[in-house]
């Protein structure tokens, strides 16, 4: 099971510092918020494992709020619209697979989750 765990806590970490990297923000107070949150979302896939599939959203977005709620500012903006007006991307779903990026303006889905 830990091992199982472990797999499933590794993607999702690297998928989310891969985003990180794509927008310059893999600095080391970003990466410490991405292993605390993990830390928290193990727990949470160790009571709940039909969850593992739902946890990288999951942790993207815990990461998110985190960094707004940090002062760091809203991760990810979009870069795909002309809007003069920052926005970001979301995640959706927001609990469940195969999550992407989705520009919280139009609604356009941008990337999938590792991918920007």
């Amino acid at each position: 099971m830990d091992i199982v765990v472990d797999d499933v806590m590794l993607v999702a970490r690297a998928l989310v510092l891969r985003d990180l990297g794509a927008r310059r923000l893999d600095v080391a107070a970003a990466v410490d918020v991405l292993d605390a949150a993990l830390t928290e979302r193990r727990w949470w896939v160790e009571q709940w494992p039909e969850g593992a599939a739902f946890v990288a959203g999951q942790l993207a977005q815990d990461v998110q709020d985190r960094l707004l709620d940090a002062g760091v500012g809203r991760w990810p903006s979009c870069e795909s619209c002309a809007d003069e007006e920052p926005h970001e991307l979301r995640i959706e779903p927001e609990l469940g697979p195969d999550p992407q990026w989705v520009c919280e303006k139009t609604g356009r889905p941008v990337a999938p989750l590792g991918a920007l």
